[in-house]
């Protein structure tokens, strides 16, 4: 079965206004884009990359196309090879754009071609300032950005781009998943360590090492509560790590199945991996309020929820997308955010 994870952002309990957007796994514009491992010192260089369009109105290929994207700080440019397409003038081509999104379109009498589309972009831009130009073959599109402290890997949000991103908004803060599905929290988890550069843990292949004996057979010997216990001392031992993407128990016999045993996961970001029956965004959206507003469910202590329509593991990545998304729109909203996330512990707090 597919899934398609429902992003909600900025789940506080205390916070009425969610942002919430549908994210669909099967759709990404750049299905090649690698970027370099590199420091973001680099991002002012041009980097040339292969266009796929992600909605094509023609059956034109347009794969061959190239462009070349730049960070320049107060804004962005990107140059877009127009070689072959037989530009006349400008009136030959749409550039359409709002804040979050950038269409460039070829106008042919009853068959536009797409050249790119993207929505959302990396970040926000100022899109009543942006200019574009034709120079010699290429298409030269400069946005001014909202955000001018904000590094941009490329022009539009996808997984390489937010995975690339992200180490300037994370700051080496690590990422505890949580939610009802063992199994869920760790393909994704796996996924996020990968593409971050951090170091997958796994609370559940923790524990089975350390006691020599499976969760399920420690739940029948000693019941859930021992092994919350036993994971909540875990989570202690690594809340001061670094750079790590942290797999929690799910259900009711993990820690953070319990409101009680959250103190060690306040040292990162939360992410409720939460599964869902909704059919569309407002339903999710309904559903979420609604527990956070019931207070019965210990999920609701997290930073943000990523809502799953079903579950299948080739769509880890997808998810973990949606969870990068979500994390980045909350840090955005508060820059201050990683340097808070400290153990408790540590900072004379205590349950």
């Amino acid at each position: 079965m597919a899934v398609a994870p429902l992003r909600l952002c900025n789940l506080f309990p205390n916070h009425t206004n969610l942002n919430f957007s549908l994210f669909k796994p099967n759709v990404l514009s750049l299905t090649s884009f690698s970027p370099s491992p590199s420091s973001f010192s680099s991002l002012s260089q041009k980097q040339y990359l292969p266009l796929h369009s992600c909605r094509c109105s023609s059956i034109a290929p347009v794969s061959t196309t190239t462009y070349e994207f730049s960070d320049g700080s107060a804004e962005v440019e990107l140059r877009l090879k127009l070689g072959g397409l037989d530009i006349r003038s400008p009136r030959d081509i749409s550039v359409d754009t709002n804040d979050t999104s950038l269409a460039i379109r070829v106008l042919r009498p009853g068959a536009p071609i797409t050249l790119i589309e993207t929505n959302p972009l990396f970040d926000r831009i100022k899109s009543s300032e942006t200019i574009w130009y034709i120079d010699d073959d290429e298409l030269v599109v400069n946005c001014k950005k909202q955000d001018p402290d904000l590094k941009w890997p490329d022009i539009m949000e996808s997984w390489e781009s937010l995975a690339a991103g992200s180490s300037q908004l994370l700051q080496g803060t690590s990422i505890y998943l949580v939610g009802d599905s063992t199994e869920i929290n760790q393909k994704v988890a796996q996924e996020l360590a990968t593409g971050l550069g951090y170091t997958p843990l796994s609370t559940k292949e923790l524990l089975e090492t350390y006691t020599n004996q499976t969760v399920d057979s420690w739940l029948l010997a000693e019941g859930s509560d021992s092994v919350a216990e036993a994971e909540s001392a875990v989570l202690e031992s690594i809340s001061s790590h670094a750079r790590a993407v942290v797999a929690t128990l799910g259900g009711q016999h993990g820690a953070s199945g319990r409101a009680n045993k959250w103190q060690h996961l306040y040292a990162g970001f939360t992410v409720w991996l939460s599964q869902t029956e909704a059919l569309d965004e407002d339903s999710a959206k309904e559903e979420t309020h609604k527990s956070v507003k019931d207070g019965t469910i210990s999920y609701t202590n997290a930073d943000v929820v990523v809502k799953l329509q079903g579950w299948d593991p080739a769509y880890a990545k997808s998810v973990a997308q949606a969870c990068l998304s979500a994390l980045k729109q909350l840090i955005l909203s508060d820059k201050k955010l990683p340097g808070k996330k400290k153990p408790l512990h540590k900072i004379g707090m205590s349950w």
